[in-house]
């Protein structure tokens, strides 16, 4: 187990909580429905063990709950990360997009797919930054980067998509990280071509199933 500090400013006070470091990150995120404070203190400068005062709690938070109030800081404030889960973050992530890589990319060259070992040593040689976010959201600065260590190409699919007005909404999302051409029509249905990497076209085609309904028409479109 691993403690660390939640903190938030409210009020014009600070407030800090000590945590667990994994209970609290699955709390922000919402996989766990609720979580407490360590030692069910509430600090004003938990260096110098400074307990925050009843009245303080009470203006700033509208209770002087302490369950409550440890939720209201891991949410909306910050959650300080140790440099031990930076890493095994960065790790993770790294090898995510080694995978991605390696199931979607080829050499341009040669036709051929690159080795997860090449794409994780022009990965280190280009020193590219990956960030904590989705790899699709990222993967054009990535290949521009590696792109210098070695010839690399992305294998994708091209489809057509008409999507009915009353879920265009929802779908947006979904479809513009990929988006080459969109056509809003008359009745208000979204037309786009999309351009998706081969390697999780299935994982697409779940995501845009399962908002619409199954009612989005498809077309793929043969590259001649």
């Amino acid at each position: 187990m691993t403690q660390t500090l939640a903190r938030i400013k409210q009020s014009g006070k600070n407030f800090e909580i000590i945590v667990d470091l994994d209970n609290a990150l699955k709390f922000k995120k919402d996989e766990v429905s609720s979580i407490d404070a360590e030692g069910d203190k509430i600090f004003s400068d938990s260096k110098k063990g400074q307990i925050a005062s009843s009245s303080d709690l009470k203006k700033a938070f509208g209770t002087e709950d302490i369950n409550m109030i440890t939720e209201k800081i891991i949410k909306n404030g910050e959650v300080l990360l140790t440099q031990e889960h930076r890493d095994e973050e960065h790790e993770r992530k790294f090898k995510q997009v080694v995978d991605f890589l390696t199931n979607n990319s080829i050499d341009p060259q040669t036709g051929n797919p690159h080795t997860a070992e090449r794409i994780k040593s022009a990965l280190e040689q280009a020193h590219i930054n990956i960030k904590n976010a989705p790899i699709e959201s990222q993967i054009n600065d990535i290949l521009l980067g590696i792109s210098k260590i070695i010839p690399i190409k992305i294998e994708t699919k091209k489809i057509k998509i008409r999507i009915p007005a009353v879920h265009t909404g929802k779908v947006y999302g979904i479809v513009n990280q990929y988006k080459e051409e969109e056509k809003w029509l008359d009745n208000g249905d979204l037309e786009v071509i999309v351009s998706v990497p081969a390697g999780i076209i299935i994982d697409f085609y779940d995501k845009l199933n399962g908002v619409t309904h199954g009612s989005a028409i498809t077309e793929e479109i043969k590259e001649e």
